[in-house]
């Protein structure tokens, strides 16, 4: 007898994930509103599938796994409805931090603001555009919403798995508050810290992780487990990306390599940078960042300060220390195999990329 086994190596599984979201999208189609434009769907529609890491879906499948559950469809769309909901993210964050780009293309805001440039309508083309992308950005939450209630598992997983799903939502939307107070506060390095958790690292791997173990009937021991993994890896995540949005190659990352330095972006590495700068590099910071006619020669005279106050050697430290912490509580989970070696090989993918 032939035995049939699903793939669930990362590329498979987001595969996958993908399948289920154009088959929720499709759905959704017939039963949009007649008489509305269709241009927020198709945008919607195109952004979703255009690219993307599929990190929230791939950590919340290992959760299930890690905590018992069995591969299926139902879980596989589960955790494709956290893409839709990092896709609101995305949406809102892009407006919020005024970014034009995003995976390589125009940012949705940007999209809608140069529609309604090019088609001559009246009004503000800027403002159209960031109303517009308010909206999609709404929808994408109320479809993440639908999309897991429907993913097909019984009622009472679901429930279970919703109670964390809440508690993310809260901190994403806390986080991005903290993120705005930290624009207008002291700038420091502990504040930087407590923006990514809030905002980025938490919902980037440990709720996932454990909206994933919950629906699996987890007790409480694997969720604290999951935490003292997910927390750490999702800090070393983040800084890792703060790296990028200024050092980053635009070409791969599909982001430009100056809108955190010219929105003034209060992140850790930046925050090290004025901690640790002299006087005559104290100034040039003051005087580029936050700039938002910053040219390219500033951006690179703030990449040479960063370098040369240490900033940049102290992030990698950091991105190490918290990668090793995270694998070292990921050792002794009371996690099912194959979960533990998955989960070792995505920390590694979170950590050392270059998108």
């Amino acid at each position: 007898m032939t035995v049939t086994t699903t793939p669930t190596d990362a590329a498979s599984l987001r595969d996958r994930f993908d399948a289920q979201l154009v088959a929720f999208l499709d759905r959704q189609d017939p039963a949009w509103p007649d008489g509305a434009p269709r241009g927020v769907f198709t945008t919607l529609h195109r952004f979703v599938l255009a690219g993307g890491k599929r990190l929230r879906p791939l950590f919340c499948y290992w959760g299930w796994r890690g905590a018992g559950g069995t591969d299926g469809p139902e879980i596989v769309a589960a955790s494709a409805a956290l893409e839709l909901f990092h896709a609101f993210a995305l949406i809102h964050d892009d407006i919020m931090d005024g970014s034009d780009r995003r995976r390589g293309e125009p940012s949705v805001h940007r999209l809608f603001a140069d529609l309604h440039a090019r088609s001559s309508w009246r009004g503000d083309p800027v403002a159209y555009g960031r109303s517009t992308a308010l909206l999609c950005g709404d929808l994408c939450a109320a479809w993440s919403d639908q999309m897991f209630h429907e993913c097909g598992l019984d009622t009472e997983q679901v429930y279970r798995g919703y109670e964390v799903f809440s508690t993310m939502r809260t901190e994403v939307i806390a986080g991005q508050y903290l993120d705005l107070v930290s624009g207008v506060g002291d700038g420091s390095v502990a504040s930087a810290l407590t923006v990514i958790r809030m905002k980025a690292a938490r919902y980037t791997v440990t709720r996932p992780l454990q909206i994933g173990a919950a629906l699996a009937g987890a007790d409480p021991e694997l969720l604290v487990a999951l935490a003292a993994f997910g927390d750490p890896l999702g800090d070393a995540f983040q800084l890792r990306d703060d790296v990028l949005g200024v050092f980053g190659d635009p070409s791969v990352t599909g982001k430009s390599d100056l809108d955190d330095l010219r929105e003034g972006k209060r992140t850790v590495m930046m925050a090290l940078a004025r901690d640790r700068a002299d006087r005559a590099q104290a100034q040039r910071i003051r005087a580029l960042f936050g700039r938002p006619d910053l040219d390219v020669d500033g951006a690179a005279e703030l990449r040479e300060i960063i370098v040369a106050t240490g900033a940049l050697e102290r992030i990698e430290q950091m991105i190490t220390v918290r990668t090793d912490a995270a694998l070292a509580a990921l050792d002794v989970a009371p996690l099912i195999d194959p979960a533990r070696v998955a989960l070792t090989r995505l920390a590694t993918e979170a950590v050392h990329r270059q998108v």
